[in-house]
């Protein structure tokens, strides 16, 4: 029998110490200080970031540390500890969108997104990176990297938007940008503004909608799973997870010709009108009727639905009615399943397993494709549970899941 593993979040000294050690190894100097950023769990509200919609995501204890030090020159050098032979090196001057290739273009992104933005005072520096963000999970190890670079960028260049929320939102925009212009993964910004807007003991209920402020987009939402009897359960189910293989952007790119066919900026417009009206069915059918491709129709329902669903879920938690919180995480997935068609068969095995096994609900969590599942399960079941998933995925030639324990963790911060 398979046993799963679960993967425990090495703390702020442990990571430190290590990125610190690794850069030490590296560069033969000290680094000039240690930052973290936290990967992501979104509870609810997925592919809804990049349609103005609205998302909730918690920050997980799980992060991804950088030991980083400024240099005089426009020379970046990375590594990291999965390959700690393999340093890679490049220079800021003349570097342009897709220039640099692999795992080193999100740290090197950073920098170069910065400028572009008018910082010319980010020069080149030397980091160091050690996570315990299990990669290929869909818990966002590439927001990780990019947020705790963006935050010590701004440190050790004195770029002053690091302290407030407000000023966080500028790094935020770098860390997107890095990801969808220099390493061509393309993102939303749920990731990122949960990596670096989060607090501890709480979910933001993060509006997407264009034109808000930083104090408008982001309410920080209770989640205090303990008051309840409950667990979040984390299972990434090793499937391979990709993003960057043209399925994410197919989906983007028909949204918004869904919301240009309706006459909308997007489909946050949608989903405000049919979620306000008297009968939210009758009115989502009315949109739908005027959409012509039934791929578009179902991906439409998605997205308009899903927007419901995230405060639907905020008021049913508040509440401690956990039998509807648990039913919308079932909606999401099958939503998710059958119209935005974004899962594989080991999603759907283990989300099928978890509510069998007494979980109140189960969904897929990021982008699809492959990663995680996130089950609502009492305190207490989350490893057997796990272990019933991973019994499954054995008897189906699975690969191993592996799981983590999940709480509403801090964003980025420096820790050395």
């Amino acid at each position: 029998m398979a046993q799963v593993e679960f993967i425990e979040a090495m703390g702020d000294d442990e990571g430190a110490r290590r990125a610190a050690e690794l850069f030490r190894e590296c560069y033969g100097k000290e680094p000039d200080g240690v930052w973290a950023a936290p990967g992501r769990v979104n509870l609810i509200g997925e592919h809804t970031d990049y349609n103005g919609g609205l998302c909730l995501p918690i920050a997980l204890p799980h992060r991804t540390y950088v030991a980083l030090a400024k240099r005089g020159d426009t020379t970046v050098r990375v590594v990291s500890d999965v390959n700690p032979d393999d340093v890679g090196e490049t220079d800021l001057d003349g570097l342009a969108a897709g220039d640099v290739d692999g795992w080193a273009a999100y740290p090197v992104g950073v920098a170069w997104a910065l400028r572009e933005a008018g910082f010319d005072g980010v020069q080149g520096f030397d980091a160091a990176f050690s996570s315990c963000v299990p990669l290929g999970s869909g818990l966002s190890s590439s927001a990780a990297m990019t947020c705790s670079t963006a935050l010590a960028l701004d440190d050790v260049y004195a770029l002053g938007f690091g302290g407030s929320d407000a000023g966080r939102v500028a790094l935020i925009n770098a860390a997107i940008a890095s990801e969808n212009d220099m390493a061509g993964a393309s993102t939303g910004g749920l990731d990122q503004n949960a990596s670096m807007r989060c607090t501890q003991g709480h979910a933001i209920r993060l509006d997407c909608r264009p034109g808000l402020t930083a104090l408008e987009s982001v309410e920080q939402e209770p989640f205090d799973l303990a008051r309840y009897g409950l667990e979040l359960l984390v299972l990434d189910t090793r499937a391979p997870h990709q993003l960057n293989d043209g399925q994410y952007e197919a989906r983007r790119t028909m949204c918004e010709e869904a919301a240009r066919l309706l006459g909308a900026a997007n489909l946050r417009e949608v989903a405000d009108a049919v979620n306000a009206s008297a009968d939210p069915a009758a009115a989502l059918d009315d949109v739908l009727a005027k959409l012509d491709d039934e791929t578009m129709r179902k991906r439409v329902r998605h997205v308009v639905t899903e927007i419901g669903r995230v405060d639907a879920f905020i008021d049913a938690f508040a509440q401690g009615d956990i039998e509807t919180a648990g039913a919308l995480f079932n909606a999401s997935h099958n939503s998710l399943r059958d119209d935005y068609e974004v899962t594989v068969p080991e999603l759907d095995v283990a989300v099928d397993v978890a509510r069998d096994s007494g979980a109140y609900g189960a969904r897929m969590t990021g982008g699809g494709f492959g990663g995680s599942i996130i089950a609502l399960v009492n305190a207490g079941a989350s490893e057997r549970i796990a272990q019933r998933i991973a019994d499954e995925f054995e008897r189906r030639g699975f690969r191993t899941p592996r799981a983590l324990p999940a709480a509403a963790a801090a964003a980025a911060q420096r820790v050395m």
